[in-house]
Parts: structure tokens; sequence; C-alpha cells
């Protein structure tokens, strides 16, 4: 999801805008220019989700659980389309204000909504198994371990969850910076602890028992004199490795590869990002703040390849797909770069109301949510 500021923030920034006429952007977004196609992109399906992700461009990321993919609106529409050929198995109306994206596993779908509420779904019917409240606004997708679902609402709090009855387990809170990104982090969750990024740049895990700290460490370090200069939110979602290895990215700091038991710090770039990389093998993906994409060994964090062609386009956080990383951009379009050389391979457009959330892979296939809801399923050939 593209960062915003606070709202009261915003428009401080967009009054000072207009005083001082038209303000450029810091990467202004670079024409695309024509490239040899190595894969070509074939429209499998494609269905009209509501009305999309509203004006606030809410990051309701789709979810796929076996052969179902479920997608939503901001306005509380959630549909399950059969991911081979998209016929609709359900629709819900859920009279609720969606503002997360989805997740789903063992037979429910979770999401959070703008008033603060998250919402357990049975994936057969659309039935809303629970609700439960939270300490404010979701907009990261609940994330499940063994017993608990654990959400990170806007104010920074985390709080665990009951998986099967919703019934509160713990929550943590910590100090909030004046200004913040729009987007929070999304924590990384397994049975034992949960790894969550925070607004003030620093790390911390907590024991999945009780909620309590068992660690925390400094991700990024605010500089500068202005609010904005000094922004360092975790806003992504860590990535954790089987081995035990945790690779964590900051909004004006550094991208750092901890070992996640005691967050001994293994090597650490200056890079800024607010978006979730992606691992595949020894080669870790991101994009930085300009939208260039660069490949980094994650092993040892050098560098192996960085492409800039896409500079200023406000990009989505990476997903992989038969060895092409996918991409969507502000104008619609989807974009495929070869994993291993870092070259163009593969563009679609998919619709001109832009592209803000990750797509969702599986295979050979894509499936893509345009902002204004029309969710096109593509095969890479």
């Amino acid at each position: 999801m593209k960062p915003t500021l606070l709202i009261a923030a915003a428009a401080s920034l967009a009054l000072l805008a207009g005083c001082a006429g038209k303000v450029e952007p810091q990467y202004p977004p670079k024409d695309l220019e024509r490239f040899e196609e190595s894969v070509s992109l074939d429209s499998a399906w494609s269905e009209r989700v509501g009305r999309g992700l509203g004006r606030a461009s809410y990051p309701i990321a789709p979810a796929r659980d076996g052969d179902t993919v479920f997608a939503a609106d901001e306005r509380g529409r959630l549909m399950a389309l059969d991911a081979g050929d998209g016929s609709r198995r359900w629709q819900q109306d859920l009279d609720v204000a969606i503002s997360s994206g989805l997740t789903a596993v063992a037979n429910r779908v979770y999401l959070g909504t703008r008033n603060g509420e998250v919402l357990a779904i049975d994936q057969r019917d659309g039935e809303v198994l629970w609700r439960t409240r939270v300490p404010s606004e979701v907009l990261a997708a609940p994330q499940p371990s063994q017993q608990l679902l654990v959400v990170q609402s806007v104010d920074g709090s985390v709080t665990a969850l009951d998986r099967a009855s919703g019934e509160e387990r713990w929550t943590y809170s910590t100090t909030r910076p004046a200004l913040t990104l729009r987007g929070t982090g999304t924590p990384m969750v397994i049975d034992p602890v949960t790894f969550a990024g925070m607004p003030n740049g620093r790390l911390v895990t907590l024991d999945n028992r009780n909620g309590q700290p068992l660690w925390d460490m400094r991700i990024a370090v605010p500089q500068g004199r202005s609010d904005i200069d000094r922004l360092v939110d975790l806003a992504a979602q860590p990535v954790l490795t089987p081995d035990g290895r945790l690779f964590v990215t900051s909004y004006n700091g550094r991208l750092v590869a901890l070992e996640a038991t005691q967050g001994e710090v293994l090597w650490d770039r200056e890079l800024s990002s607010y978006l979730t990389p992606i691992l595949v093998g020894d080669f870790l993906f991101t994009v930085n703040e300009a939208s260039h994409v660069i490949a980094l060994d994650a092993n040892s964090g050098d560098e192996i390849w960085r492409n800039e062609s896409l500079e200023g386009r406000r990009i989505t956080a990476p997903a992989f797909a038969d060895g092409s990383l996918v991409f969507g951009d502000f104008e619609g379009y989807l974009h495929l770069i070869e994993a291993r050389s870092g070259e163009l391979s593969g563009r679609t457009r998919v619709d001109r109301s832009g592209i803000s959330v990750r797509p969702l892979t599986e295979g050979r296939r894509i499936h893509v949510l345009a902002d204004d809801g029309s969710l096109e399923t593509l095969d890479i050939q």
C-alpha cells in the first residue's frame, strides 16, 4: 500500500502546498519503455468485486485458500470465487467498512474494519462466526498461529485473539510518534512468538502466552528536523526463514537481517522501504521508496542487481510466479521482472484505476485486484 500521512498531517501539508504552488514528487514516475518480452500473460477470467478499495485505497488484498479466492470491497461485500474459472460460490454483504487485507486459512476468512472490529467468517457460506473489537482501525491483515489470531491496529497496538472464539487473550501497546505512515506493520506470527514492527522504528518480539516482550531493538533512528524527515515506521511485514533468520525493512531507515531468537544483527543496509520483501532461495527481493527493485544476497546483504525502470511508479510489494517477480503500479500495469537477471520480462495493463495491493500468485497463475474492484486472473505463458 502506498504510505500516506495521518489525516490531520496530510491536510496541513496540502494547505502548505497550496500556498507554495505545485509540489513536484520526489521521484516523478518514469515513462514506460518498450522491451522485448520473454513471457506473455493470458487472461483466464475476471470478476468485479463491488466498489473496490475506495478513495483512501484501503489495502484490501485478496486471499486464496486451496481452490478458492476470497476478495472484498471497502463497503463490506465479500466474495468467494473458484480459482480455476472464476465462478462465484457465494457473496455476502457484511454491512461493515472493510479496511484490511484478507487472511484465509483452515476454513475461515479473517478481516479487519475501519471501526476497529475483527471478523471471522466461514469459508463455506460466508457466515460471520464471531466479531471482536480491538483498540482502533485495522489495516494489516490479521495473522494466525495454531491457537491465536494476532491483529495490529493503526494506533500501533498488537492484540491476540483466540482463533476459535474471538476472545481477547492479550494486548501490547507502545508509545506512538506524533506523525506516522498511514499503513501499519503486519506482524509475523509463529506459535511461540509474534514479531511486530512499530511506528517508532522498533521491532518487538512478544511471547504469545501473555503478550510480554521477550526482546526489542531499534531498527531505524529518527533523523532530521521535521516530523516528516523523522518518520521511521516499520510498515512492512518481517520475513522469517525456516533456519531462524528475520529480515526487517523500515522507512527512512535500513534493511536488517537478524538472528530471530535473540535479535543479533547478521547484516544491515541503508535502505528506505515501506513494502514487504520476498525471499526466494538465497535471493531477497525488496522495493525501496523510489520504486527501485533490488535483489540482495540473503546471506550477506550484497546487492546482486537493481532495476530502476519503474522509478516513481508506486509499485506494489513483490510477488513471485514461475521465475518472475510480479508488481502492479499506479497506472494499473502489471510488470514481470526475471528474478535471476533483473530484466523486465512481461507487461500488461489490468485496469486504469491502478493497482495498490500485492498480486496474489499460485504457480503460473496471478490474481490482480485493481483499485476499482476489477479482479483479473492471468496465466504466465
